[in-house]
């Protein structure tokens, strides 16, 4: 069978399905490659590459779409683009099929398979697929390039001859993928940066990363982003509310605000409201990732950049990923690449569409002449995060009875050992010479009160394995200087040897505590 990926006919485009790299790895599953001339032209990859990838180069996209029995895009079709399917083959691409019953119904029609990208279900072993992601960690990177590119000021803090200069404050709605892109971008370029998602699990990452996480006073339960494929949810009316009243109270302080919120299928929630732009800074900067769908932000125009009347920069664009089109090219021909591994099994060359496959079930939106979306819950879903329960506040009373529980049983392990130690003592003293117990009780002392002195010694100053090697080599060491007075030449060498070594390990034990002990002390 043979792949092709076509030239993007969306003005501004510069984006390809297919690359040199993605093709030769295709060509190992069985396929033979095709690329429309000039494909790849805008995203620095030439026909000339493509053929030294043993990529047929084909003159005209009606001329691909009529050979090709896969074909692999970027951008949602034209409806010139779904005149050109045919039945039996198989387009690979975003496809909004939230947005696009039209365009649906008419691949159905055709009898042609459909996999819509933006589709993959997140679960681990979908990750390599998720285009989705792939694309909106560059949007969300090259959301904070650009907002530095129209903000007037350093995004670091700096002490110079000419005076002060504050860091930049950032706030970030929504820690998604392209949410937690920007925050690494805009900690790394020295920015003070605040974040902010409704989905709690992901307070941890934000942190994680150098941002302060922006919390509500606010008691709503809020649903696991796990329960939802990773995306957020629809929030109560109460807690849009407290969530707007605190993105008022920051708006005066932030200098760059990054919207990112969207929720699958939907339009993009109004997040920045117009009163929040009128309270900011002149020279703030707005960037609005959701523009496509609406925007989160009240004033965005998409794929424009305006400024407001108080001096807020707000920008629109909808190519942030186009607008690094070598890069978003490598990554999205991966994730087609790897889609394309799933969907050949056999490495033969040959579609086996395995509807019964919950990433292949997911993505697809139309197969055998019938439109397949939406799809079922995946059978694995992402893992929730686990909820600590808070542990039971006890009672007085049964504070006292957990204490005398537990006293009762210590000194029940206390008295069973030592009656146990005791008949041992015993029954070895009816059987052994006076001369041996005399010598075994003071070992068995000295061990005794070797283990309650050296065991108790703070873990911070003493770690419990040198403890339990000291105990054991002062036993050594004291035997052998016992018997270094010996006649014997031979005794006077082993026992002079066992005080060399056992002192080593006592010695160099200390030796090695102070240096650890060191490594915490500020001088």
């Amino acid at each position: 069978m043979k792949i092709g990926a076509p030239k993007e006919v969306i003005e501004g485009e510069n984006r390809v399905a297919m690359t040199p790299a993605s093709a030769l790895d295709l060509q190992k599953l069985g396929y033979d490659c095709l690329i429309e001339t000039g494909a790849g032209a805008n995203a620095g990859f030439s026909d000339a590459d493509y053929k030294a990838a043993g990529v047929e180069v084909v003159k005209t996209a009606a001329a691909l779409w009529k050979a090709a029995d896969i074909v692999a895009k970027v951008r949602v079709p034209t409806d010139a683009e779904m005149k050109r399917l045919r039945e039996g083959q198989t387009l690979i691409t975003f496809f909004n099929p939230g947005g696009n019953a039209e365009g649906m119904e008419a691949a159905a029609k055709k009898g042609a398979n459909v996999i819509a990208m933006e589709m993959v279900p997140r679960i681990s072993r979908a990750q390599k697929m998720d285009a989705l992601s792939s694309m909106a960690n560059i949007a969300g990177y090259r959301a904070v390039i650009e907002a530095g590119n129209n903000f007037g000021r350093f995004f670091t803090g700096q002490i110079t001859a000419a005076g002060k200069v504050p860091p930049a404050k950032v706030l970030i709605v929504g820690a998604g993928v392209a949410g937690l892109a920007a925050i690494g971008t805009s900690t790394s370029l020295g920015a003070v940066t605040y974040a902010f998602d409704v989905r709690p699990e992901v307070a941890e990452q934000v942190e994680s990363m150098g941002a302060e996480f922006v919390y509500l006073d606010f008691e709503e339960e809020q649903q696991d982003g796990a329960a939802t494929g990773g995306y957020a949810s629809v929030s109560s009316p109460e807690f849009r509310e407290a969530q707007l009243a605190k993105f008022r109270e920051l708006a005066p302080e932030m200098d760059i605000v990054i919207t990112t919120a969207l929720i699958p299928n939907r339009e993009a929630p109004e997040l920045w409201t117009e009163d929040m732009v009128t309270a900011m800074k002149p020279g703030s900067v707005i960037v609005d990732l959701a523009a496509e769908k609406g925007g989160n932000c009240k004033l965005t125009v998409a794929d424009e950049k305006i400024v407001t009347d108080n001096g807020v920069t707000i920008i629109g664009y909808t190519d942030f990923p186009s607008r690094m089109a070598a890069q978003a090219s490598t990554l999205y021909a991966t994730n087609i690449r790897h889609m394309m591994t799933d969907l050949t099994p056999e490495k033969d060359g040959q579609i086996n569409h395995n509807m019964e496959d919950d990433v292949i079930r997911g993505a697809t939106v139309t197969f055998a002449s019938e439109i397949t979306f939406p799809p079922p819950p995946p059978k694995v879903q992402a893992i929730a995060a686990v909820k600590k329960e808070a542990p039971k506040e006890l009672t007085p009373e049964e504070k006292r009875a957990a204490e005398v529980a537990a006293f009762k049983a210590q000194t029940k392990n206390q008295v069973t050992l030592l009656a146990v130690g005791g008949g041992l003592m015993l029954l070895a003293g009816l059987y052994a010479p006076a001369s041996f117990m005399q010598h075994f009780i003071v070992f068995v002392l000295s061990v005794f009160v070797g283990f309650q002195v050296i065991w108790n010694v703070s873990h911070s100053l003493h770690t419990p394995l040198m403890a339990v090697t000291n105990a054991i080599s002062s036993i050594i060491i004291l035997g052998a200087l016992m018997q270094i007075g010996s006649g014997s030449w031979l005794v006077i060498l082993l026992a002079a040897l066992s005080v060399f070594m056992a002192g080593i390990n006592i010695f160099g034990g200390f030796l090695v505590t102070r240096r650890m002990l060191a490594m915490f002390q500020k001088s």
